[in-house]
């Protein structure tokens, strides 16, 4: 065994608040998976969630894997060492099960190199009973299975709250893997079987009251990405309908959490940190976010929220964040002109943006980041030039602010490529072609480095094409992972395999052709998503979700 590899794990597990060291038992024993690293997995509240869970169980055991950095990788790859896990080192092919959290397409390159490590065949087929089963959960898994569907044997279809005990329950009394349990498994709700048959498309399950679940930052460690706050979930899902929006649509309807169950939570985290993060697709649109935060401050914590509402910040809310100790406020107009925006139903207009900017510039708020997307669907140059005008109308605000405090501030512009996601409106749409959003970059480019004080970053193209062809994929494309992870070229590969990438990426779908992602049900009509997107090039606003609306189906509408 090496000893400088679990020298790295033992330091890391000592720099953990909340951490459960397990003993190697007979129980059922689960290797929970983030595929990246160790920094990132701990910042997912979700992962965090799911791995308290499976260990509130007396018949279960579950430990973590992530990817290795560098020096883990170089130790193994020297020794030969199998990578271990966090808790009690035991190697990734004496598990039962492996489970897969996945929340980004692009962190499926990295699954090769997991297994190869963890010395698990890649490909299901290529594994015999002796290795563990392998479930795939997390967004991923509920938004296009279909990519890894040769890789792993049950996906998880939904939240882990109303699936996992039912699941593990059969697991835990299978004597062997045989056609006995994959009958068992294909009857119950929320579970996708790539393998084999079933006779109904598997629906999303998702928890109906959120006070009946508890996720919160169950393990506080220094060295990851929010490591000085304690993460508290407020809601799931969002009524804003952004068409857009992956997020705002698979975890439809949207819910939120009492005030109460919050407390518990908020009172539970400030035992550890000092600053409570409130995570949520839309935190401020919470009935009791004023008394929350409020509720947060007089218990002598600092507040730290993951979304700002334009249309209705408030001065408060910004005193409080500034109290809190927040120097950059991130705000998500999404796109300059009101056509644009009109388009992707943001229901936000030029001046309730300008208003909110303001606000947070009087509330001395020091720096500000703005999130834009390029290449939505019939994006021109006009809508380019509005988006510079924008942004210099933001940046004047902004000067104005930093004189009077005598402190000047930034303003930087997160600008990335559209990909159209499945289960929204947009999914008919092609992603524009590479050489038209690198030309659309360099303008922006141009323009914003002639702005004091302000920049533009943006991820690489070629990063948000492998996105959109492993969002957008089907199964074939699985095989192309190993190669990929390698750092294979994706059109010399997809060629070789003789694959259109462009099939999957750029091409615009009929409104009649069916979509990899659909051997799932998200309980929405596809006919509502086809006419939201004809509402969207028609420039038409469709409101927010309320109580008992019908129109998409998943309150029993359909």
């Amino acid at each position: 065994m090496s000893h400088r590899i679990i020298q790295i794990i033992q330091q890391r597990l000592a720099k953990e608040v909340g951490t459960i060291r397990h003993a190697w038992t007979d129980r059922y024993r689960i290797a929970l998976i983030y595929p990246n690293f160790y920094h990132q997995g701990m910042s997912n509240l979700g992962f965090q969630s799911v791995y308290h869970l499976l260990n509130n169980r007396e018949d279960c055991l579950c430990e973590r894997f992530f990817l290795p950095d560098d020096d883990e990788l170089k130790e193994h790859r020297k020794t030969g060492f199998p990578l271990v896990s966090y808790e009690s080192q035991q190697p990734l092919a004496d598990f039962d099960l492996i489970a897969l959290s996945v929340s980004f397409e692009n962190d499926y390159l990295n699954l090769p190199l997991i297994f190869e490590l963890g010395r698990v065949p890649f490909f299901a087929d290529d594994r015999t009973a002796d290795y563990p089963l392998v479930v795939f959960g997390g967004v991923c898994a509920f938004l296009n299975p279909e990519p890894l569907a040769d890789v792993v044997d049950v996906v998880v279809v939904g939240e882990a709250e109303p699936i996992l005990s039912g699941l593990l329950d059969i697991l835990l009394h299978a004597v062997v893997v045989d056609e006995s349990l994959w009958g068992q498994l294909a009857v119950l709700p929320g579970i996708y079987l790539p393998h084999h048959p079933q006779t109904h498309t598997p629906l999303r399950q998702f928890l109906t009251d959120l006070d009946y679940s508890v996720s919160r930052s169950f393990i506080h460690a220094e060295d990851t990405e929010f490591g000085d706050m304690s993460l508290t979930e407020v809601s799931r899902g969002c009524s804003r309908g952004c068409r857009f929006c992956a997020a705002g649509y698979i975890y439809l309807p949207p819910r939120e959490r009492s005030l109460d169950n919050l407390l518990n939570q908020v009172d539970e985290g400030l035992c550890q940190r000092n600053k409570i993060g409130l995570v949520g697709a839309a935190v401020a649109d919470h009935s009791q976010i004023d008394p929350l935060q409020r509720e947060i401050i007089d218990r002598g914590g600092q507040v730290s929220v993951s979304s700002l509402r334009l249309d209705a910040l408030r001065a408060s809310e910004v005193a409080s964040l500034h109290a809190s100790g927040l120097r950059t406020a991130a705000i998500a107009p999404e796109a300059g002109s009101q056509r644009l925006r009109d388009l992707i139903n943001k229901n936000l207009d030029e001046e309730q943006i300008l208003h909110a900017v303001q606000l947070l510039a009087d509330g001395g708020i020091r720096n500000l980041k703005l999130y834009f997307l390029i290449g939505l669907p019939n994006e021109t140059q006009v809508d380019l030039d509005e988006l510079i005008a924008l942004t210099e109308k933001i940046r004047l605000i902004w000067r104005e602010a930093g004189r009077a405090r005598g402190q000047m501030g930034s303003v930087t512009l997160s600008v990335n490529p559209f990909i159209p996601k499945p289960f929204t409106p947009l999914q008919w749409c092609g992603m524009e072609p590479e050489k038209s959003l690198k030309k659309k970059l360099r303008f922006l480019h141009a323009a914003i480095a002639r702005m004091p004080n302000t920049d533009l970053i943006s991820e690489s193209i070629r990063c948000s094409v492998l996105q959109a062809f492993l969002s957008r994929g089907d199964r074939q494309i699985g095989r192309l992972l190993p190669d990929l992870a390698e750092g294979g070229n994706l059109k010399q590969l997809c060629k070789k395999a003789g694959i259109a990438l462009d099939d999957y990426v750029t091409r615009e779908r009929g409104q009649d052709e069916s979509f990899p992602w659909e051997v799932i049900d998200q309980g929405f009509s596809r006919d509502y998503l086809w006419r939201e997107y004809q509402r969207g090039l028609q420039g038409k606003l469709s409101p927010p979700c309320s109580a008992g609306c019908t129109r998409c189906g998943v309150c029993g509408g359909r």
